[in-house]
């Protein structure tokens, strides 16, 4: 058992036994692993916001607090993403630090699975800093949410689209990555039309449809940037960018 997959069963051990206390021998055994180690990995959960406290005295040990052991919110990997990216245009406000507070108990409270699934999906996510020129209509929400899960379930798009001359094509694209710049968004992806990659503005799509079909994955390389030309950044998540200690506890 890897250390992410030692830190949900820990508080899942304690969730189920609240109030009653677990001795720290107790979970080395039942984890097969050293007592320092549990304290150690105590410690981190304590960080992360999940209350833990020491109940001392003969029969005492590690306590979850009775309030959490309330059922967990179910937290899907698309929710955590959109949090991420909402954090992100909170860079320049009082906000910024709650901010980051509040994703960093989103993903404590997540399964490993759940955790891996984020950093994964965040990893096909660009942002850049401003708008190349504001759009002449918002991208339909339908097509927005289309090109979300599309992106999230890797699965081919079918999409009716206009291109800055005005002119209409109809292509089944894989995606790749989305790039968002202000309000406006481009779907990056392999276009089966072109047998290249391109970027799509979302606001220039009048229709997207899903396919019955799963996209083949398909690395990632800079130069397939080209024909988006924005300097964007990856979508960071907490634990990455932060500190090595808390990127090994969220996302090792």
């Amino acid at each position: 058992m890897n250390r992410t997959d030692r830190l949900y069963a820990l508080v899942e051990e304690l969730r189920a036994v609240a109030p009653r206390p677990r001795s720290a021998r107790w979970l080395a055994d039942r984890f097969e692993v050293d007592a320092r180690t549990i304290r150690r990995d105590i410690g981190a959960l304590q960080e992360s916001g999940v209350p833990i406290y020491p109940e001392l005295g003969r029969g005492g040990g590690y306590v979850l607090d009775r309030a959490y052991t309330l059922p967990p919110v179910n937290i899907t990997p698309r929710e955590a993403v959109v949090a991420a990216v909402a954090l992100e245009t909170m860079a320049d406000t009082p906000f910024l630090d709650a901010a980051r507070s509040v994703l960093h108990k989103i993903l404590a409270v997540m399964p490993p699975s759940g955790v891996e699934a984020v950093a994964e999906l965040a990893g096909r996510i660009r942002l850049a800093a401003l708008e190349p020129e504001p759009a002449a209509a918002p991208p339909a929400r339908q097509v927005l949410r289309t090109a979300g899960e599309a992106l999230l379930s890797r699965t081919v798009l079918a999409i009716e689209y206009v291109d800055r001359n005005g002119a209409t094509s109809h292509r089944l694209i894989e995606p790749v990555e989305l790039l968002g710049a202000g309000r406006l968004w481009y779907l990056v992806g392999w276009c089966r039309l072109r047998q290249e990659v391109r970027g799509f503005r979302l606001d220039r799509v009048r229709r997207a449809a899903p396919t019955n079909e799963t996209a083949p994955p398909r690395p990632v390389e800079p130069a397939w940037r080209a024909g988006v030309d924005l300097p964007a950044t990856r979508l960071r998540l907490p634990g990455r960018a932060d500190s090595p200690r808390k990127a090994d506890r969220m996302l090792s």
